[in-house]
């Protein structure tokens, strides 16, 4: 089992063409990134499902990079590295990596982690994972049991991504549900959004599904029913 996206943060060019190639294959879709600031700055940076990170990457260091993908997706991290230190693979799974290779390493070791970790990731029990929309009460309860306190305005937005099952919900559509004006200068749909996200992360540590998809919308990856 392999994911249908795969992206691949390494600097070193023919290694990185080489592995895409391979991976291309197996039918896995690979976008290639250079460094790591390259990735943050795609238009999708947190929507694929999977990363392959180096730790020696030009810009925001590997290490943090890991640290910045756990607190946006829940996609696998798997680091293959040449980075040579003694807490090396402690850092990287204290991060979040889900699991190491050192470099030098063959492309078929890297398909082989690759499906392990993204076969125990899939087979994990979705319904644990749900979040829950409480109408009643206005809370959006999280899969740890954290309960986030819901503006109007939050549970207008929630009630979309309920309705949307897991797809893109256009901006517009939540501005109209919202009764929001078009005009750009008034307190508008991002703004919403923002805060819906930065209450969710204040009240649990578990990584927030709600993903921006610029241009487009909003998605909220992850199972959601309501209560």
């Amino acid at each position: 089992m392999l994911p249908k996206t795969l992206a691949l943060i390494d600097d070193d060019h023919d290694y990185a063409q080489a592995l895409t190639g391979h991976l291309q294959a197996l039918g896995v879709k690979v976008d290639v990134f250079g460094d790591s600031n390259e990735l943050l700055a795609h238009r999708d940076a947190f929507g694929f499902g999977f990363y392959v990170v180096d730790l020696m990457l030009p810009g925001v260091d590997g290490i943090a990079l890991i640290d910045i993908l756990r607190r946006r997706t829940n996609a696998s991290v798997l680091v293959v590295s040449g980075r040579v230190a003694s807490d090396v693979f402690e850092q990287a799974v204290n991060a979040g990596a889900d699991m190491y290779l050192s470099k030098p390493v063959q492309f078929e070791q890297v398909v082989v982690a690759v499906k392990a970790v993204h076969r125990r990731a899939s087979a994990s029990d979705q319904s644990q994972n749900a979040w829950r929309l409480d109408r009643r009460a206005g809370q959006l309860i999280a899969p740890d049991g954290a309960r986030v306190e819901l503006s109007a305005a939050d549970v207008v937005v929630m009630e979309c991504f309920l309705e949307a099952s897991g797809e893109v919900v256009p901006r517009d559509s939540i501005r109209q549900r919202l009764g929001r004006p078009e005009d750009p200068s008034a307190d508008g749909v991002s703004g919403t959004v923002f805060r819906l996200r930065r209450r969710i992360e204040r009240a649990t540590p578990v990584t927030v599904p709600l993903q921006t998809k610029s241009g487009v919308g909003y998605v909220f990856k992850a199972s959601l029913k309501a209560i």
